[in-house]
């Protein structure tokens, strides 16, 4: 399977997450959709860094904190874009459910996730 089929398998992994999380939260907590896709979104980046450290890409030359690290410096920017586009979303169009704005927010931030880990994080 090539790299981009199996960094898009561990992003449809990372997106239930996400989602599951994000619902969970929305459900059970009186946690609003904006607080609550923060902490969704901090829950899908350390299960897409397990997907993509030993199914995407392997393990780095790094250790484990640097990579981590690196990771989370990549996620973190990429998910503010993400997070960006949810929220522009969810204010321009105040109906859409917060489910398919993710949906959507996610897709955009795809392309800035691969090219950040493959070339920062990974070296591939």
């Amino acid at each position: 399977m090539s790299r981009l089929a199996r960094f898009v398998l561990a992003g449809g992994v990372g997106f239930v997450a996400d989602a599951a999380a994000l619902w969970l939260l929305l459900a059970l907590t009186p946690l609003g959709p904006f607080v609550a896709r923060v902490l969704s979104i901090g829950f899908a980046l350390c299960v897409t860094w397990q997907i993509n450290r030993h199914l995407t890409f392997s393990p780095s030359s790094r250790g484990v904190a640097q990579e981590g690290a690196r990771y989370g410096g990549v996620g973190i920017a990429t998910s503010i874009v993400n997070y960006l586009v949810y929220c522009a979303i969810l204010f321009a169009l105040p109906a859409m459910p917060p489910l398919a704005a993710l949906a959507v927010a996610s897709l955009v931030a795809m392309a800035l996730s691969f090219v950040g880990y493959s070339r920062l994080v990974f070296d591939r």
